[in-house]
């Protein structure tokens, strides 16, 4: 199979157990795989270089800051951003070619479904959905928060059939820790762009979270693991808020609120 006139995209830190299996579903289909790496302690970079990746190690400054570093380097017409814990599946990668070839878009969304605790996640977490494949010419522009940051282009966009396989979480115990994490930064957000704590969304909105997931968009189809998800997302909205009320707090309490 010829190359696509394609950049592989990924920032990484310490990712060896999974590194792998997301590079080896894409090293056929692309011209270049791009890499920033944050002081990887493991076989990172070592297996990044086996497939022919160019390796770029930077210090961390956000996921921001590091994607749109990312951007920079890529040398071909099309980049396809990618998170080292996501795997390209077959009927995705026969879109990304087609529309490599023949697309009139300038960038495409891409549907993700996670793979956690032995099974496929069919509902929770649904619809996932991410701009993730772009021409260069489009000006593509990561923006957005601390957690939550977005794909901007100048330009069309239409939606690849098939979707990328998430392997998010290696456990439940690296799960919550990463809920806890996110819920943290969130809270800094939150307060940097000074979002008043109400003890009314602390209260209502992880139980609306827990709703949305589990109930609404069918979690409960996905059995146990759909559980867990929805829980994880009333303890994500929960702690938020309530590590926004401790940031408040012990400002206030070194006199840096009004």
């Amino acid at each position: 199979m010829d190359r696509l006139n394609l950049s592989a995209a990924l920032i990484v830190y310490n990712e060896e157990e999974r590194l792998a299996k997301t590079l080896e579903s894409i090293k056929d289909i692309v011209s270049e795989i791009i890499i920033i790496d944050s002081n990887s302690t493991d076989n990172t970079c070592a297996i990044a270089e086996s497939y022919g990746a160019k390796v770029y190690n930077e210090e961390w400054r956000g996921f921001i800051e590091q994607k749109n570093s990312l951007t920079k380097k890529c040398t071909k017409e099309y980049i396809l951003y990618l998170d080292a814990d996501e795997v390209v599946g077959d009927e995705l990668k026969k879109a990304i070619i087609d529309a490599v070839k023949n697309g009139k878009s300038d960038g495409y969304y891409i549907r993700r479904k996670t793979y956690y605790l032995g099974r496929l996640l069919n509902y929770s977490w649904q619809k996932d959905e991410r701009l993730r494949l772009v021409k260069a010419a489009a000006n593509p522009l990561w923006v957005g928060e601390i957690v939550h940051e977005e794909l901007k282009i100048n330009g069309s966009t239409s939606h690849l059939s098939g979707f990328i396989i998430h392997y998010s979480y290696r456990d439940i115990d690296d799960h919550f820790k990463k809920t806890i994490r996110y819920a943290h930064l969130s809270a800094e957000s939150y307060y940097k762009k000074g979002k008043k704590f109400k003890l009314s969304k602390m209260i209502f909105s992880p139980l609306t979270a827990f709703i949305k997931i589990y109930i609404i968009k069918g979690g409960f189809l996905d059995g146990i693991p759909g559980l867990i998800a929805g829980v994880s997302a009333y303890v994500y909205g929960f702690l938020k808020y309530a590590f926004l009320w401790d940031i408040v707090r012990v400002n206030k309490d070194k006199g840096l609120n009004e």
